[in-house]
């Protein structure tokens, strides 16, 4: 067998770039060694990664030696790189800091400064920094300023004084777990005029709670999505502030606030909520006339307190979206801590996530205030049954099961409530069930479904057995709608 010649080093330069801009920048820069064809190729990658795995450390002296080591490295390749074409990213993930005495930690720590300073006055058009999550790492002030970078991730224990921001092309930004001194975070985003993507999630390492996400405001903001996981702080969830008037994608997940302040989201299209209530609702679920806002509401008869948190201004700075995707804490939010439901005209697009321990409540008033509602779709259909389920639902709390059996002789006063039932006002032409498993009460809630919407053409049940039984019985139930078609998938 005739032996194979190196066709790799025979490709052209910008090729041979492009596949070490692929692989480790440690394993990149060992390739000059190989022979005099690769020992200038270095220069051409378009991206580097670097990170303390480039070494590994037998004890804790030998790792000093290599974060110094890994300083000089580094220094030496953005020398290599510094008539280097346009660069596409540059990742760092920090090393481990606090395992250093503090000469050699503000001597890494000056070395990271000077990278991501030299990655900031370079052509990279992306960014990414990631601090060791065991240590903390305060960037300097003046790091943020580049006319050419489009996109930068910070995450980890990292620290910003941002008093000087200027990235008029930054296009996407990232934080995840990013602390801010004093109220900085306002000029971060004052020094980004062409933002259109944000990221922020808030929880995992920060000193202090909600470091970003408390007040976002951008006139140039198309996309935001915001998680804060922070159950330790509801004292700090006052409240929220989102002014984004061109806002068109929301995705918001948190503990609820006190207030929100939701202004200027008139071209909203879509919007995610996942809002989770401090406390259980399950002791709530028997007071048929409780105010769930009212912290002086008869406190004498062992009735709960108010439920923390009110939702009404963010209900109502979403009310312009086509679609809206609600989680079952969600669900919950809205009925315990909205004092007024915004009816949504533009609403076409529907979608619930169902839980057994969460309660259906809100969805007759919800469903009566999206007069143009279309395309209704639901995971799962099994709820927590209460005395508030409502007639968008099947299921009847025994507590009201009994009245019932006790005034049969008032048929009509029933017919009156059936008539008013919130699903023969709906304009849902389709239907979409996922995870339907075919128990009696899922059944029932399908023939509630089906014989209560008119205007349905189709419905997609999706199942996760292929029982003849399960799809027959959905067949045989009876439907309102002479249009209406059933698929399973």
């Amino acid at each position: 067998m005739e032996s194979c010649g190196d066709w790799i080093s025979s490709l052209p330069d910008e090729i041979l770039g492009k596949i070490l801009s692929l692989v480790p920048t440690k394993v990149a820069a060992s390739t000059s060694v190989l022979s005099k064809r690769w020992r200038n190729l270095l220069g051409l990658v378009d991206s580097l990664w670097l990170d303390e795995s480039m070494f590994v450390y037998a004890n804790e002296e030998e790792e000093k030696r290599g974060l110094s080591g890994l300083c000089d490295l580094v220094d030496k390749t953005f020398v290599l790189l510094s008539n280097a074409p346009v660069k596409k990213a540059f990742s760092c993930y920090m090393p481990r800091l606090n395992t250093l005495d503090e000469s050699e930690y503000d001597r890494v720590s000056s070395c990271v400064n000077r990278w991501i300073l030299t990655a900031m006055e370079g052509s990279f058009l992306e960014i990414q920094l990631h601090p060791n999550p065991w240590s903390s790492f305060l960037l300097q002030t003046n790091l943020l300023t580049s006319n050419t970078l489009v996109k930068l991730t910070l995450s980890g224990r990292c620290v910003l004084e941002v008093e000087d921001v200027f990235l008029p092309a930054l296009k996407s930004l990232s934080l995840f777990s990013v602390a801010f001194e004093y109220d900085y975070r306002l000029w971060l985003l004052s020094g980004c005029p062409a933002l259109e993507d944000l990221h922020i999630r808030d929880g995992d390492y920060e000193p202090e709670p909600l470091s970003f996400g408390r007040d976002v405001i951008s006139a140039s903001l198309k996309r935001l999505v915001v998680f804060h996981n922070q159950p330790e702080f509801q004292d700090h969830h006052d409240y929220i502030v989102l002014r984004t008037p061109s806002l068109v994608y929301l995705d918001y997940s948190s503990y609820v606030a006190e207030d929100y302040q939701f202004h200027d989201m008139d071209l909203l299209v879509e919007a995610r909520l996942d809002i989770w209530l401090w406390v259980s609702t399950n002791d709530y679920d028997d007071y048929d006339d409780y105010d769930y806002h009212d912290d002086d509401y008869i406190v004498d008869h062992n009735k709960p307190k108010a439920i923390f948190g009110d939702v009404t201004g963010l209900v109502a700075g979403i009310s312009n979206v086509t679609t809206l995707h609600l989680s079952p804490d969600s669900l919950e939010a809205f009925h315990f801590c909205c004092k007024s439901m915004p009816v949504f005209n533009n609403l076409l697009n529907l979608s619930i996530v169902s839980n057994k321990d969460k309660g259906w409540q809100v969805m007759p008033l919800l469903l009566k205030s999206c007069p143009n509602l279309e395309t209704l779709v639901i995971k799962g259909l099994v709820h927590r049954v209460t005395n508030r389920c409502g007639d968008a639902c099947a299921c009847i709390p025994k507590k009201n099961k009994k009245k019932k059996n006790k005034n049969k002789r008032r048929k009509k006063k029933n017919n009156k409530e059936e008539e008013l039932c919130c699903l023969l006002t709906c304009q849902v032409k389709l239907l979409e069930i996922s995870e339907y498993g075919g128990s009696s009460q899922e059944l029932k809630q399908m023939r509630h479904f089906l014989g209560k919407l008119g205007c349905l053409e189709t419905v997609t049940v999706g199942v996760n057995s292929e029982s003849e039984f399960l799809r027959a019985n959905v067949l045989d139930l009876p439907t309102l709608s002479s249009n209406c078609n059933i698929q399973f998938i």
